[in-house]
């Protein structure tokens, strides 16, 4: 005859099941737990490993430029010589005829165009032992310079009149140059007086030891309307 059981056995029968049931429940929420996990670990690292070959492949290597340095201008030295006029120097007054007939036509004059001279490092004297001379003495300076010299016309209908003084060179060689207004009078006078001068034939050069050297020399030139 088959043995039946106590109801106490049959109660402890079933919370021994029950336990068991919750132990396996348990365990399999633990490994569907663990294996997620490994699951996003192993995407996470997937990605990164992703954007750290697309990094790599976006790296240029960067270049630079090396930079032109400017390279120094020279700039050249300029040099001024200053001369000095001597007011006790001697000179004779040139006067210039104005008295013209009424229908007598009287040229314009055109201001010549100014040209830079170069410096000469040659020593230009005021004074020595023998002073250029112009040929044939100073009658023969004063009627060159009446003869070519024109009243300008301006000068002329203003009433200008006065004397213009210009300063100039003899070179050793007896040409001039240097020519410049020391003191003018305006309308035109200066201009055509400083052009006469210009046009002047070769002096005798000045001397100094017995040797032609540079001079400075000035001459007035008097304009007066009679």
């Amino acid at each position: 005859m088959e043995e039946k059981k106590s109801p106490k056995a049959n109660l402890e029968n079933k919370k021994l099941m029950f336990i068991q049931i919750g132990m396996i429940i348990s365990l399999l929420i633990a490994w569907l737990a663990f294996e997620h996990k490994s699951y996003d670990k192993r995407e996470i690292d997937a990605s990164l490993l992703r954007q750290t070959e697309v990094l790599e492949e976006e790296m240029v290597e960067i270049t630079k430029q090396e930079e032109q340095k400017p390279q120094p201008v020279e700039v050249p030295k300029q040099t001024t010589q200053l001369e000095i006029v001597q007011d006790d120097v001697e000179t004779e007054d040139i006067n210039i005829n104005a008295e013209v007939e009424q229908n007598e036509v009287i040229e314009e004059y055109v201001a010549p165009e100014v040209v830079e001279e170069e410096v000469v490092e040659q020593e230009i004297f005021q004074i020595v032992e023998e002073m250029p001379s112009f040929p044939g003495g100073e009658g023969k300076l004063m009627e060159y310079v009446a003869k070519n010299i024109k009243y300008p016309q301006i000068a002329r209908e203003t009433g200008i009149q006065g004397r213009v003084f210009v300063g100039f060179v003899v070179e050793p060689d007896g040409s001039i140059s240097n020519v410049k207004l020391l003191r003018g009078i305006g309308g035109g006078c200066d201009e055509e007086a400083m052009r006469v001068i210009k046009s002047l034939p070769k002096w005798k050069p000045g001397k100094q030891r017995g040797k032609a050297v540079r001079v400075s020399y000035q001459i007035p030139v008097f304009f007066k309307l009679q």
